[in-house]
């Protein structure tokens, strides 16, 4: 078994959260490894983008909402500061959404929705079905009213993630491109990790970002080990020809038969739709029914959405809590943090994930906005009550 010289920190998982604490972490002068055969990929390559904290509220999450949006405030210079390093464009547009009701039930929910983002401080304007038509020409003739917000934006998570391995790389993070197979722990502290090439990985902290993968890590004490599901979802991605250029001008979603879909347009002519939710443990299979549940939606939504080339399915795995929100900073084992949980919110909390961890890691405590999210609010009991 090969030894490396030991690191400050060393980070499982490469996708968008372990790119960014690696890279946060690194700023502060931390020696630091990223550990994944393949850094940039995971949910990213899948997730649409939405930086929706206002549209993604829902009841009983109040408390997430406000990590949402210190997350979504930050956007804007954790963009520009990535950019600057990298000089990679990550799709950053401030084009807004539009979540609209195509009948009187979905018209009752906007509406509540409405007024909890009224009592909650959000900025939303109720528009009736004919104003949201002005904005987006595209939307079907029997959309019932909807919600302008103009603070939820969108980025592209597969740029995104390709501009962070660049960032890491330029700050000096050694990418070791492995499976992480077993955690150490030495007198009762993690000290780092095999990997499957057999190479013994040490260091003096170890965060734990393998994102639906995070409780399958060996080695890590019943107590400790991360609560975390997959949670599948599959998206389509079309073409927009440029003679029906623009097809949307903000993210549109909707409930459509008590399915959430949501239509995502880039700046270079793609247009994401999605997404499932189902509870399949590991499958990632793109199925027909899936595809045509999607399709049909969006159709209902946008009826010119038949017209566009249909260019990619993929099926991806969210990580998901039981509170279906973070699980942020260190453990009852000493030297291991976790940074996992993020089910839909992944890419809208990478900002603040960054900077909750490198303080962490730093201080050996978290900041007050991420108290809430501790591991440590998850006892032996939480962890039995997960599904198979």
């Amino acid at each position: 078994m090969s030894r490396t010289p030991a690191a400050d920190v060393l980070v499982v998982g490469g996708g968008i959260i372990g790119l960014v604490t690696a890279w946060r972490a690194a700023q502060r002068g931390l020696v630091t490894t990223v550990v994944d055969p393949a850094p940039g990929g995971g949910a990213a390559q899948v997730a649409a983008g939405m930086l929706a904290a206002v549209t993604e509220l829902h009841h009983g999450e109040q408390t997430l909402l406000g990590l949402n949006l210190a997350s979504a405030h930050r956007y804007p210079d954790f963009v520009a500061e990535l950019t600057e390093l990298t000089g990679q464009d990550v799709g950053h547009r401030r084009c807004g959404t539009l979540a609209v009701a195509l009948d009187a039930d979905d018209r009752a929910h906007l509406r509540e929705l409405h007024a909890l983002q009224t009592r909650s401080g959000l900025d939303s304007q109720w528009l009736s079905g004919r104003e949201c038509r002005r904005l987006e020409p595209m939307l079907a003739p029997g959309v019932r009213g909807g919600l302008r917000v103009d603070g939820d934006h969108q980025v592209d998570p597969r740029r995104l993630a390709a501009a962070l391995v660049t960032a890491c790389e330029r700050t000096g993070v050694t990418l070791h491109r492995a499976w992480a197979e077993r955690l150490s722990v030495t007198g009762g502290r993690a000290t780092g990790v095999v990997t499957d090439d057999g190479t013994e990985l040490a260091a003096g902290q170890v965060v734990l970002a393998g994102g639906s993968l995070s409780g399958r890590l060996t080695g890590v004490p019943e107590q400790v080990r991360p609560p975390v599901r997959p949670v599948k979802g599959q998206v389509l991605r079309l073409a927009v020809p440029p003679r029906y250029a623009p097809f949307l001008n903000r993210t549109v979603r909707a409930v459509v038969r008590g399915s959430h879909v949501y239509l995502v347009p880039r700046e270079n002519g793609e247009l994401v739709v999605g997404a499932t939710s189902e509870e399949l443990g590991w499958d990632t299979t793109v199925t027909a029914g899936g595809v045509y549940e999607l399709l049909r939606d969006a159709h209902e939504l946008v009826p010119g959405i038949t017209e566009l080339p249909l260019t990619e399915t993929r099926a991806g795995l969210r990580p998901g809590s039981p509170d279906n929100a973070p699980l942020l900073g260190p453990t009852e084992l000493d030297g291991l943090l976790l940074a996992t949980g993020h089910h839909r919110n992944g890419v809208l909390l990478t900002p603040v994930t960054g900077d909750v961890l490198a303080h962490a890691l730093t201080t050996g405590e978290l900041p007050d906005e991420a108290r809430p999210f501790t591991p440590r609010r998850f006892g032996a009991a939480a962890l039995l009550e997960q599904p198979a």
